[in-house]
């Protein structure tokens, strides 16, 4: 998930971008509204973090000229201006939250994460017929693993459905029952070792020394990341 973080006191910005990276987030900063509308023109966001009192245009007004152009990407005010009315000017001016400083963390976190479920297709809706990975193209409707364009691995229609499933939860712990009801269907339950033969076979794949995608949770199930990258 790609965050605009707006905030130009430096060492409060430095706190806030380091506590989203490590719960994940690619963070990219703007410390004035000038900056903030040319980062979001060039770049695509799934969340803005803005605050109010920043140099050259104020909160208000890049929230309100950036929903000229864009009246879907979830903004958050962030500021020490609590009034009731700050509050009601920057609801009307197009922000989906507004959050008053001094604030903790785990709210923020919290705020983002309840926004960004609500606003964010569900795994119902993806149509996933292509995935990177890496250097990897996977295309699900060949069932072929491909890098540099060339065809280097041919999946079979179990380790296809299990590896979309992983990528359609990504970052989440899929359960052994899940996997069991999407991928197996029941007609032939397999045993844990079999699951456990098809992650490996994913690692041997797509993991190298410096790369880890793929999680097996002990007693709960399995999970694909990008956060090791």
């Amino acid at each position: 998930m790609n965050i605009l973080l707006v905030e130009d006191e430096q060492s409060l910005h430095e706190v806030i971008k380091l506590n989203l990276e490590l719960d994940g987030y690619k963070v990219f900063s703007a410390f004035d509204g000038r900056k903030a509308i040319e980062v979001h023109a060039k770049t695509k966001l799934d969340i803005i973090v803005l605050d109010i009192m920043i140099p050259h245009m104020n909160g208000f007004d890049v929230c309100k000229t950036i929903r000229i152009s864009d009246k879907t990407t979830p903004i958050i005010f962030l500021s020490a201006r609590d009034q009731v009315e700050d509050k009601i000017e920057g609801l009307e001016s197009g922000a989906d939250d507004y959050i008053s400083k001094p604030f903790h963390m785990k709210e923020l976190l919290l705020r983002i994460k309840t926004i960004l479920k609500r606003t964010q297709p569900s795994n119902d809706s993806i149509d996933l017929s292509e995935y990177t990975i890496g250097d990897f193209l996977i295309n699900f409707k060949s069932f072929e693993i491909l890098k540099g364009g060339k065809v280097i691995e041919k999946l079979s229609n179990k380790q296809s459905k299990l590896l979309k499933l992983l990528i359609e939860n990504k970052n989440e712990v899929v359960s052994r029952k899940d996997i069991l009801q999407k991928v197996w269907e029941y007609d032939i339950v397999p045993n844990t070792r079999t699951i456990d033969n098809v992650i490996l076979s994913f690692r041997k794949t797509f993991e190298t020394e410096e790369t880890s995608y793929f999680q097996s949770v002990r007693g709960v199930g399995y999970k694909f990341s990008e956060k090791n990258q």
